[in-house]
């Protein structure tokens, strides 16, 4: 059964790495004294290992040891071993393509769907979706494809941001992108505004946070959805 935790964010402004989630991530890998992380989707600029430490310090906060799917000689034995997993934020052209790179994503995928807890954010979040084509990220790589976990039955638009009837920015907004993804692809899209998230129990999934998420679906006017909304209807 699956049991994860799709984030928009890592972290909060004016917040440290994760503190807004770790009671949720406390219970939710309550049966876990370790923790396999992948820092695939990170660029140039923080190695690996750095990465893995940042995480390892926020999860030291409740008694949980990380290691970084890296400093496996065997990313599948890491993945299907593993008590627990979290994959972080960064570029998703580049997680999706490490991913496939190194094998690992029906793995994941399969390892995830029969139970192991998840977490992901941002980019880790993406890749929960049928595909990562509602990314923000630039695609500073080519994946070998766009498909990615399934483990919800729709695709993921972590970081959402309304447009700001304020601004002078004549670009065009995420609401507009999002629709422009609907003019080729009939899949829903959740965009996850920042502090909220999924939860996902089976076939259960619960909005959670203090905040409302905007479902899009094609020829269908945008929604607003309230905390504690069950997405299993899109199905």
């Amino acid at each position: 059964m699956k049991n994860c935790i799709i984030a928009s964010t890592s972290t909060l402004h004016d917040g440290e790495y994760l503190d807004y989630l770790l009671p949720t991530l406390k219970s939710h890998f309550n049966t876990c004294k370790t923790l396999l992380f992948i820092p695939y989707a990170r660029p140039g600029g923080i190695s690996h290992d750095a990465y893995t430490e940042h995480v390892r310090a926020a999860f030291a906060k409740i008694n949980i040891a990380v290691q970084g799917i890296h400093e496996f000689a065997n990313p599948t034995e890491a993945l299907v071993t593993a008590e627990g997993i979290f994959t972080g934020g960064g570029n998703t052209f580049l997680l999706v393509t490490q991913l496939y790179k190194n094998n690992v994503m029906d793995v994941l995928a399969d390892t995830v769907k029969n139970g192991t807890p998840y977490l992901g954010t941002s980019a880790g979040s993406n890749i929960c979706g049928l595909t990562m084509q509602t990314t923000n990220d630039m695609p500073i790589i080519y994946p070998p494809s766009f498909q990615t976990l399934g483990l919800i039955p729709f695709n993921l638009n972590p970081h959402y941001l309304d447009a700001d009837a304020q601004s002078t920015h004549m670009g065009e907004t995420r609401e507009t992108r999002i629709k422009e993804f609907h003019q080729f692809n009939n899949l829903p899209v959740l965009g996850l505004r920042e502090g909220s998230w999924l939860e996902v129990k089976g076939n259960s999934i619960i909005l959670k946070g203090n905040l409302t998420a905007r479902l899009f679906r094609q020829n269908v006017t945008a929604e607003e959805l309230e905390s504690g909304s069950d997405l299993r209807f899109l199905n």
